[in-house]
C-alpha cells in the first residue's frame, strides 16, 4: 500500500495513512482568503522519521496548486517548515500593518 496523502475536506485536514492506518494529520480553518494551518499531529508509534515535514509539504503544494489561498502557519511546527523552506513564503498571508 505505502504512504497516501489526502484532504479531508469534511474532516477540515490534511492526513497521511501508512499501509492504510493513519500517521498524521494537519488541521486547518479557512476563513475568507486564508487558510490557517493549526495543528500537525503526528501518531506517537510513527515520530521522528520526518512524516510531519511531508504532511506539511504536501498541504502546501496542494494548496498552492488547487487555491489562491495564503496560508497562516498557526501551529509551531508548520512556522518552523516555513523558516525551513523560505523559497515558500510567498504563500504566507502578510501581516497587516
Amino acid at each position: 500500500m505505502g504512504t497516501e496523502f489526502g484532504n479531508e475536506t469534511d474532516a477540515a485536514r490534511y492526513a497521511m495513512h501508512i499501509d492504510g492506518e493513519l500517521a498524521g494529520v494537519l488541521d486547518y480553518s479557512i476563513l475568507g482568503g486564508a487558510i490557517s494551518l493549526t495543528r500537525a499531529f503526528t501518531v506517537p508509534m510513527r515520530r521522528g522519521h520526518g512524516l510531519a515535514a511531508q504532511l506539511v509539504e504536501f498541504a502546501v503544494d496542494d494548496i498552492e496548486a488547487n487555491t489562491s489561498l495564503k496560508i497562516v502557519p498557526m501551529c509551531w511546527y508548520v512556522a518552523d517548515w516555513f523558516e525551513r523552506h523560505p523559497e515558500r513564503a510567498g504563500l504566507l498571508q502578510q501581516r497587516a500593518g
